[in-house]
Parts: C-alpha cells; sequence; structure tokens
C-alpha cells in the first residue's frame, strides 16, 4: 500500500509536467521550443553529431598527419573525419551553427542531406546557408513558423524594400524592387493574395513612393488605399486611360537622364544602361510602383473595339516591364491567373516579371503559369498548400531558388489607417493628378449607449 501511494506521489508531478510539456507544444510551440525543445535538440547534436555525419556520407578520410597522430598516440581506429563544427547559437526559432566544409565538400552535399540532418536531431526543418568559401550555416527551426507568422525585429527593410513575409527558415521575406524591379503575385480566390497586397501597400505608404493602382474590380481592393495612391484606375476604359500617362512618365525621366549624362537625344531607350539612381538627389524623381489587381480583366474583351484597347494596353504594360526599371517605374501585378490563354502579349509581359509568388491555386497549370519557368521544382510546393492555411505561398525568382511563406495577419482597417496617416507622403505629380481618386471622408463612430434606439425597449412591451 506504501508503494502503491509513493508511485502516486511521484507519478502525479511526473504526468502534470509532461500534460503541461504536451499543452506547450500544441498550443505555443515558441514556449515549448525555449524550455524543452532547445535542451534536447541541442544534446542530440553534441552527442550524436559525428555519427550523423558519417550516416550521411558528409565525412571524409583523415589527412595522414592525423591518422598517423590517432593510430601512434591513442591506438584507436582512424575513423572519417566530419565537418569541422562551430558554437552552437540557439536561437527565439532554433539553432544556427557554422561549418567548415572538409576538402573536396561543396554546400550543395550538406543541403542534400538537410532532411535527414531535421530527423536525426528532431527539429522541424533544416536549412544550408552558404557564408563564404568553404563556410556554411546550418539552421535548425524547432516548430512550424509560418503556422502562426511573427515577424522578427530585424526585417531589413528599408527605402524599397518592404518585409512582406516570413519564411519556413525563419527569416524575412523582403520585397526589395532595386534587385526585383517586377513581381508576378498569383493565387485563387481565399487563397491570401489580398494579405500579401496589403503588407506590401502599407510598408510602402511609409515610404517617399509614389503608388498607382489599377483595380478592375471597380476598385474593391485598393479604393481603401485611396489617401494614399497618386493614381487609381476602377475598369479597363480608365487604365487604357492612365497606362499611356506612366509610359509619358517614363518617357521624360529617360529625357532627363539624356540631358543629365550628356548622352544624345537620338539614343534609343534601350540602349540606355543607366538609371535614375546616378542622377543627384535633388533632381531625381521619386520612384513609381504601379500594382494591378487581377490583370485578367485587362485582356478580357468582348468586341472589336475592345480588342484594339486591349492590344493597346497590353503593350503599354510589357514596354513598362522592359523598360521602367531604369525610369523607378516598377510593377507589381496580381491575378488568379496569367498564361498565354488570356490573349497577345500574356507571356511576353510575364517573361519580364522576375520575381514570382505563387498562393493556392485551382489547378496544376496556374502553379506552373507562377513558377513553371524559374523554378519547376516548386510547382508541386505550390499545388500542395492547404485551402486551411491562407496566405500560404511560394516565392521564387529567376535564380531558380524558392521558399515557403505566409505574411502575418494584417486587418484591412490597419492597412487602410496605416495609408490614411501617410498621406501627406503622396508626392507631386502633374501628370497624374487628374487620376487621383476621391478620397472620402472618414466617418466618425459614436459610442452607442444603452438608450440609444437600438438597444430602446418597445413602446408597449408584451405582458
Amino acid at each position: 500500500m506504501a508503494d502503491v501511494m509513493t508511485l502516486m506521489e511521484v507519478g502525479g508531478p511526473v504526468a502534470a509536467t509532461v500534460g503541461g510539456a504536451a499543452y506547450l507544444r500544441a498550443r505555443h510551440p515558441a514556449a515549448y521550443w525555449s524550455t524543452v525543445g532547445m535542451p534536447i535538440s541541442t544534446a542530440r547534436l553534441l552527442g550524436s553529431y559525428g555519427s550523423v555525419m558519417d550516416a550521411c556520407g558528409l565525412t571524409v578520410p583523415p589527412s595522414r598527419l592525423r591518422a598517423w597522430a590517432v593510430q601512434a598516440f591513442t591506438h584507436r581506429e582512424v575513423r572519417p573525419v566530419p565537418p569541422r563544427r562551430g558554437l552552437i547559437r540557439p536561437t527565439s526559432t532554433g539553432l544556427r551553427v557554422r561549418l567548415r566544409l572538409a576538402p573536396g565538400q561543396e554546400p550543395a552535399d550538406v543541403a542534400a542531406s538537410a532532411e535527414r540532418l531535421r530527423h536525426a536531431w528532431g527539429v522541424h526543418g533544416a536549412y544550408v546557408e552558404e557564408i563564404k568559401p568553404g563556410v556554411v550555416e546550418l539552421r535548425l527551426i524547432g516548430f512550424d513558423v509560418l503556422r502562426k507568422v511573427r515577424m522578427p525585429r530585424k526585417s531589413g527593410g528599408g527605402f524599397l524594400k518592404v518585409p512582406v513575409a516570413l519564411r519556413e527558415d525563419a527569416t524575412p521575406f523582403v520585397r526589395d524592387y532595386r534587385a526585383i524591379p517586377h513581381q508576378l503575385t498569383l493565387g485563387a480566390t481565399l487563397s491570401g493574395k489580398s494579405m500579401f497586397l496589403r503588407h506590401l501597400i502599407a510598408g510602402l505608404a511609409r515610404q517617399p513612393v509614389a503608388l498607382v493602382g489599377i483595380d478592375c474590380k471597380r476598385g474593391v481592393e485598393l479604393a481603401p488605399f485611396a489617401p494614399r495612391l497618386s493614381a487609381l484606375a476602377t475598369d479597363p476604359v480608365q487604365a487604357a486611360e492612365l497606362l499611356p500617362v506612366l509610359v509619358g512618365l517614363m518617357e521624360d525621366r529617360y529625357d532627363l537622364i539624356k540631358v543629365r549624362q550628356g548622352i544624345a537625344p537620338s539614343t534609343p531607350d534601350e540602349e540606355i544602361t543607366s538609371d535614375i539612381w546616378g542622377l543627384p538627389e535633388d533632381e531625381r524623381p521619386v520612384p513609381v510602383v504601379l500594382v494591378v489587381d487581377e490583370v485578367a480583366e485587362l485582356f478580357l474583351v468582348a468586341t472589336r473595339k475592345d480588342e484594339e484597347r486591349r492590344d493597346e494596353m497590353v503593350t503599354q504594360l510589357i514596354r513598362l516591364a522592359q523598360l521602367g526599371r531604369a525610369a523607378g517605374i516598377y510593377l507589381e501585378v496580381c491575378g488568379q491567373r496569367f498564361g498565354a490563354e488570356l490573349g497577345k502579349g500574356a507571356t511576353m509581359l510575364r517573361a519580364q516579371l522576375t520575381g514570382r509568388v505563387c498562393h493556392r491555386v485551382n489547378d496544376e497549370a496556374s502553379a506552373k503559369m507562377a513558377l513553371g519557368d524559374i523554378a519547376p521544382e516548386a510547382v508541386g510546393a505550390a499545388c500542395a498548400i492547404a485551402p486551411e492555411r491562407p496566405g500560404l505561398a511560394v516565392a521564387g525568382d529567376t535564380s531558380g531558388g524558392w521558399s515557403r511563406i505566409r505574411p502575418p495577419h494584417l486587418s484591412l482597417a490597419d492597412a487602410a489607417a496605416v495609408c490614411r496617416d501617410h498621406a501627406y507622403l503622396v508626392p507631386d505629380l502633374p501628370a497624374l493628378e487628374p487620376f487621383r481618386p476621391d478620397v472620402p471622408a472618414v466617418p466618425v463612430s459614436t459610442p452607442v449607449s444603452p438608450c440609444s434606439s437600438r438597444f430602446r425597449p418597445p413602446s408597449n412591451p408584451p405582458v
């Protein structure tokens, strides 16, 4: 009887501890990782580093001097040598450790074994990044950081750099317009594409740039950001009037570059290799970011007259995509599908959009439209996005690299409030003034008292 009581006394705290750890792991994975997961994974890494590297084929035969020293002084068996390991640095989301590769190894060898390293050390993910020749950083992620996204404090923002989402390796996904001037974002209805766009516009609204929108859904997506927009077109007719103005603005900026650098006026724009960033700051025109929502609406036609207008708009978009970067004009094109079936010029325009972000799509063909020509292996990852995880997307570029990303939650009201608070940053561009959207007055919300008409009891209450 005494033994049973002793077991109950000991088992109670143990069960409470196990239950508490299970609760933390399910509800608060970050807290679980900091208290339980990190010590366990660190112990596994330290205790099995050599054997795991050997099992993954990441060891090499030792040098002759080392083999002789081992045999002469320790009389032990000479074993293969793993990459030299640096200090283990814990983070709020995982562990980081630098590895000095052995002679004959390359970063691709470690990256190919990332999945096996993940299982061996009991972490959620393992990622490899090259630091310098011969040195890589192994980033171990302790839990699914995309389930409840929290952006890191240091997100790497700056001028024309917007931290939009979080990558699956716990690093921020930064939309850098200087590095990737144009981007295509695809996603089906309710895939989270609008959330991505909110973060992008809210981040740009805080910077001295001109925001121009084309939203052929009567402006339902971009109209809440009207206080910060320099121009807004809400149907194809308005878009057909706005795009030539942007092309004219681009040509004026090329003329400015020619005058400043002494280039002959007859030189074609295609042969000018410089850009506005070479101009003095007091002469440099403000950058322009053109956001096109539901780009397919610009391609759809019903009559021959609409077809002519469509061809003109597509030609102007292609010109902006080809020549706009040097003039400081950048494109952000969004839609559900964007393939050759839309019409003439669709494939050519898509080829000019360097960055690609693909949310959940309805078929594999749509994923191939976004990622098939730059990262074919990412198509399967895009098709595997579950409907219950809105906002999850696959981001890639023409370098062939890709990763899963997800933006944190940002309500439409909060994004619109950011645009209202930074409306004073709207630059003075006379050419775009006719397209400036009307900003409605913000309604003043009055608190509802218990005596208001909504809560007033009926004059003749039932008996």
